[in-house]
């Protein structure tokens, strides 16, 4: 598979990355990459959750891809992004005179996704209604149009993506319970990309690379000081924040950006985590944690002076002295953007 390899899903270009790119070389990714590779051509349902901008619609085109349906169609839709009120239309299709303005027959995604797959993204999202329509195609392949008489067939396979858990929305009543176990014929949730901190400089040079491509630039790839402050970062919105970085280094075309980016996140060390044993005494973790304070502290304020270490200690009440040995104790000098103002 090529770097900058992409599919279909739509008519939309959606790259798909080569396999050590999507899964790399950490020890959480070995188990799923196994899970996702024993079920590709598996034709059952599957169920793909975890965190917001994890790559979930990503992995869900690798199964297409490498199942026996992908010479047919991937179509997806959206149901965070379409209202309940036309989301059955949009999945199901309607006949001619249906509804006001249904002036002739529309087929559904469903329909078209016939042979193929079918992604839904944001299931959870779906209202009671539309969830028992589902529930009918999955139990039987069958489905009738808005304004319909007459069931009609379809062989679909059926993906779906959420970043909820359906399991709070089945105790609240917002989610059908047996639809759950007709999507979860097969699941798997996919890591934070947090948990997988040592990929991070794979990811982030292949995208360096995709995003050369896409806007005829020549940025060059991260430096190992550099890629060490990603790894520092805890990465809330996950690949899709990091996607987003490292767009803007690659049209800035400077590693500045970088920094200055990291600088508006907030930038500090993730808490350090120790082993919750019995041997543990509180006053050593009390002093761990106190640490932690300090070098945050730190570094918020060296971020909001600039990374001015003389304007930083005049407003920590410290000495400039003392300033410098926290920053050289704290391991903080190589956050320090290249260009700095003292």
């Amino acid at each position: 598979m090529s770097l900058l390899e992409a599919t279909k899903s739509n008519g939309c270009a959606l790259v798909v990355p080569p396999d050590d790119i999507l899964f790399g070389h950490s020890d959480v990714m070995r188990p799923l990459q196994q899970v996702v590779e024993q079920i590709a051509n598996a034709q059952i349902p599957v169920l793909i959750h975890g965190e917001t901008g994890t790559g979930k619609e990503v992995f869900a085109n690798y199964i297409h891809r490498r199942s026996a349906r992908k010479d047919r169609p991937l179509v997806k839709i959206s149901c965070a992004a379409i209202p309940a009120s036309l989301l059955e239309a949009e999945l199901f299709g309607y006949e001619q005179g249906a509804f006001t303005g249904a002036y002739w027959t529309k087929p559904g995604l469903v329909e078209l996704a016939d042979t193929g797959t079918l992604l839904l993204d944001d299931i959870a999202e779906l209202d009671v209604a539309t969830q028992a329509k589902l529930l009918q195609l999955l139990q039987d392949g069958t489905f009738i149009r808005i304004g319909g008489q007459h069931e009609q067939k379809v062989d679909a396979r059926i993906i779906c993506i959420t970043a909820r858990n359906l399991k709070d929305d089945i105790a609240q009543g917002k989610f059908r319970l047996d639809l759950f176990h007709r999507i979860n014929g097969t699941s798997f949730r996919v890591p934070e990309l947090r948990e997988r901190s040592e990929d991070i400089p794979l990811i982030a040079n292949y995208l360096i690379e995709l995003f050369n491509g896409t806007f005829g630039t020549r940025a060059r790839p991260l430096s190992p000081a550099m890629c060490r402050r990603l790894q520092q970062y805890r990465w809330p919105g996950n690949i899709r924040e990091l996607e987003n970085m490292l767009r803007r280094y690659v049209v800035m075309g400077s590693p500045d950006a970088i920094a200055e980016d990291i600088g508006r996140r907030a930038f500090a060390f993730p808490p350090t985590e120790l082993p919750m044993h019995r041997n543990l005494p509180l006053k050593a973790r009390m002093q761990q944690l106190v640490r932690e304070a300090e070098t945050q502290t730190i570094l918020r304020v060296l971020q909001l002076n600039n990374w001015n270490r003389r304007k930083s200690a005049e407003m920590l009440d410290i000495s400039y002295r003392a300033l410098l040995y926290k920053i050289r104790s704290a391991g903080i000098g190589e956050y320090f953007p290249p260009k700095r103002t003292d």
